[in-house]
């Protein structure tokens, strides 16, 4: 299959979608699984240990989810913060579990050190569906920006808004899945009315830095503590992972608050997404969680490490 034969099958090849097929779209999603069980569950388990903070609530139809931040008790605004966000695309499954991991064994190690917001599933019904988009066929992760069409994004947003400026840390947990290529980028090219272009999936784990702003050695120092728990994506035949060049192992660049990614919508210094590769014959769902819990320590650890 190359540009010119792939099909999507909604819409009109060359034709950006309208209400209409955007309306079909939506029909054929269907529930595949439970936030309320599967995440709020967890959630309620560590309401002993952390304050939980309900920061918004998504309504698409008959539907409601409330939107749930964690948060450490001890905070103390003389304190760095680190921001830890999962599920910006709910299929993402290790964004959001691997988060719930980092707080369930890990952030009790940072009290008195760092304060600690946790935003483990910011797209519930998009985790239901596993999917990519909103409801309204909108990538969250396109949409951290003023007058944002995804109401995930912006109810994030205005959660941090007041920490902006205060974020020390800020890493975003994504996977990317064989689903890119055989349903998302297809769907995205069709939405817009674009030819598919048809790409590799790296197999392994990578980092998107801040293409104006970069950090190579924090880079390094979280691919390094995630190596040992899951194996990284080695760069293609060009040099490349997902069409971007690779500037160290594992590691490619975007320039994520002019994409309205949601890596880049604090001033922090040192920001980063994961991309774990859960479909691997040489990784599980435990070592994909473990691997998105690893990433966030080393990436606490380095910011707050003396220079």
């Amino acid at each position: 299959m190359n540009a010119t034969t792939a099909f999507y099958p909604i819409g009109t090849p060359g034709i950006a979608w309208g209400a209409a097929e955007k309306a079909e779209w939506l029909s054929r999603q269907r529930r595949q699984r439970s936030y309320a069980d599967e995440v709020v569950g967890e959630i309620d388990r560590l309401r002993e240990r952390f304050d939980v903070v309900q920061y918004g609530q998504l309504t698409y139809a008959d539907e409601t989810h409330a939107l749930f931040a964690l948060r450490n008790r001890d905070w103390n605004d003389a304190l760095p913060v680190v921001l830890v966000t999962g599920g910006v695309h709910g299929y993402e499954t290790s964004g959001v579990h691997g988060a719930l991991r980092f707080v369930d064994r890990h952030a009790d190690e940072y009290a008195g050190r760092a304060n600690l917001l946790v935003a483990p599933c910011v797209s519930p019904w998009a985790y239901e569906r596993i999917h990519r988009w909103n409801a309204n066929a909108v990538d969250p992760n396109r949409s951290f920006r003023d007058d944002s069409p995804a109401e995930e994004s912006a109810a994030l947003m205005r959660l941090v808004a007041p920490l902006r400026e205060r974020v020390l840390v800020h890493i975003d947990l994504h996977e990317t899945t064989d689903s890119d290529e055989s349903e998302f980028r297809p769907a995205l090219a069709a939405r817009d009315g674009k030819p598919f272009e048809p790409d590799g999936i790296p197999d392994g784990f990578y980092l998107v830095d801040d293409s104006e702003h970069p950090q190579p050695a924090f880079q390094q120092a979280v691919i390094d503590a995630v190596a040992k728990v899951t194996h990284i994506a080695p760069a293609d035949a060009e040099g490349k992972i997902i069409g971007s060049t690779v500037v160290a192992p594992g590691v490619i660049r975007y320039p994520l608050r002019k994409l309205g990614l949601c890596a880049g919508m604090t001033d922090a210094r040192y920001k980063t997404t994961t991309e774990v590769y859960p479909d691997s014959p040489r990784a599980t769902p435990e070592q994909c969680n473990a691997a998105q819990a690893a990433a966030v320590c080393a990436a606490i650890d380095f910011a707050l490490a003396p220079r």
